[in-house]
């Protein structure tokens, strides 16, 4: 994290992250840790949130982790109560927990569809709703919520993602509207194709990377730190009248 930016509104500020235990959550909490924010996250994956809490001791103040299936609203509100509890007003709140899972259209049920909705899409709402009121109160915020290219890129075999994830821009939009008179921005970042290790083990081959990168500008693989660092903007002060936006990170893709 050496050589990139330092955020002074950052610093002891309240964050929320869905999401937090792996991936680009890992990354996202262990840059706002970097930055002296308090933060709470929230994953259905204890192993992994318990490898990051060992790996950020002593990088900053310690990271609150929650355990939460946010498919389950009635228990993400009352993880949304113990943050609030043990950090005060959330002053940032990152949507970021999702799940690609590769499905056709032929399988995809009732049921499988509100599942796959509950995952990618609702409890960014339900979280926003829950935290909104003391964020206002302590003066407004920042909201970010985490997009996809793939929608974008009309990637094959996951129907009900791509609708989930389009749909974050429009919530995105609406969010911003309504709780734009409480001084509460809401920004959606979008990441391109994330070496994330759940990617590398499972679609990283040397055919869909030379395909990629022919289509990115910029011919380098992107990271999640290289998210992180956006969101860390839009979370701080030097973005205080950036709000309804969408910042795609992706090299150059779509």
């Amino acid at each position: 994290m050496e050589g990139f930016a330092v955020y002074p509104s950052l610093r002891d500020r309240a964050v929320f992250v869905s999401g937090g235990a792996s991936g680009i959550g890992a990354a996202i909490v262990a840059h706002f840790v970097a930055q002296g924010s308090r933060v709470a996250f929230v994953d259905i994956d204890t192993g992994s949130a318990e490898a990051l809490l060992r790996r950020l001791d002593g990088a900053g103040p310690a990271p609150v982790f929650i355990p939460c299936d946010l498919r389950d609203v009635a228990a993400l509100r009352r993880a949304t109560d113990r943050a609030l509890a043990a950090l005060g007003p959330i002053r940032a709140i990152v949507n970021n927990a999702a799940r690609d899972d590769r499905h056709a259209v032929a399988e995809v049920t009732p049921e499988y569809w509100d599942e796959r909705m509950a995952t990618n899409l609702r409890h960014q709402f339900f979280v926003s709703q829950a935290l909104a009121p003391a964020m206002a109160e302590a003066g407004g915020g920042a909201i970010v919520n985490m997009g996809s290219i793939s929608w974008m890129g009309m990637t094959p075999d996951i129907p009900v993602y791509l609708t989930a994830k389009s749909a974050v821009q429009g919530l995105t939009r609406a969010l911003a509207r309504d709780l734009g008179q409480q001084r509460i921005r809401v920004n959606t970042v979008v990441p391109g194709w994330i070496m994330t290790e759940r990617q590398v083990a499972l679609w990283l081959t040397p055919e869909a990377e030379r395909r990629h990168m022919s289509l990115q500008c910029l011919k380098e693989k992107l990271y999640p730190p290289d998210v992180a660092r956006m969101v860390l903007w839009l979370a701080a002060d030097d973005s205080r009248l950036v709000t309804a936006q969408t910042f795609i990170v992706d090299g150059g893709r779509v």
